[in-house]
Parts: structure tokens; sequence; C-alpha cells
């Protein structure tokens, strides 16, 4: 089954991208939700014009995800946290933590585009994360954990 998705969805593609599912998944799951539309030849035209529009519009988004990015390559960032003995944390650090650190440096970039390398973190030390600015453009965060005192 071609489907023309709305919305974007994870582990399957972008809006307006052109993807084929099985039956199931497109009729019981992406078509209610409203994630997606039947592919037929009339929609088909409909999202190559709309492609074509946004063509322009696209270019400058990239740009500026090139930009924030390396905005973001700057920014040596250190979350603190409450340690107990050795290096294990109270609590943990996720990408909600993450993206508050980023926007009080000045970056505001919001936590679904954020997903740290090896899931939540439990220790002190450095640790990476990737940022997805743009469907095109992703950047690695290298950032540390510290302990708060």
């Amino acid at each position: 089954m071609e489907l023309i998705l709305k919305k974007d969805v994870e582990n399957l593609g972008f809006k307006d991208d052109l993807v084929k599912v099985k039956n199931g998944y497109g009729r019981n799951y992406l078509i209610p939700k409203g994630f997606a539309v039947l592919a037929t030849e009339s929609a088909k035209k409909v999202l190559a014009e709309t492609l074509k529009q946004r063509a322009f519009k696209e270019a400058k988004l990239i740009k500026d995800a090139e930009k924030t990015s390396k905005a973001l390559a700057a920014l040596e960032i250190k979350l603190s946290a409450k340690a107990g003995t050795g290096d294990k944390l109270f609590g943990s650090i996720n990408n909600a933590n993450l993206a508050e650190a980023l926007e009080a440096a000045g970056q505001s970039i919001e936590k679904k585009y954020i997903t740290i390398i090896g899931g939540t973190i439990k220790r002190l030390g450095k640790y990476n994360a990737k940022i997805r600015l743009h469907r095109t453009v992703n950047i690695d965060l290298a950032f540390e954990v510290v302990a708060k005192k």
C-alpha cells in the first residue's frame, strides 16, 4: 500500500514522503490516526506541486539548521546532578534535562529531537547526544554530567 505521510512518523519517514507499508499498518493505524493519506494519482500530483513550491523554503531551513549546528558545536554543556558514593546519580539525566540546559545556553531545541546515545544517564561522566535539527542536518553533541556541589 502506497501512502503519503502528513506528519513525521518515527522509523518510517518524514512529512510529505511517499512510503510503501503493509496494508494493515496503513489501513488500521496510519490513516485513522491522520498520519497518512492514500497515494492516489491526484494526491501524487498535489504532492509534486507542493514539493516544488516548498523547495525554496527548504533551502532556507537547511541553512538555518547548519548555522544552529555550528553554534551548538561551539557550546560546552555541563549538567549538574546530585550524586552518591562513587559516580552514581540520584535519579537520572534524560533528553528533557539536556533540552533545558541548551535553552539556558540560548539554543531552543525541542526534547523530542534530542536522542541521548545509550538512553537515560545514571552515572557521572562524558556522554554524547544526537540532535536532529532538520531531516538532513543532524549533529552529535558532547556533554558532561558533573556532581552538584
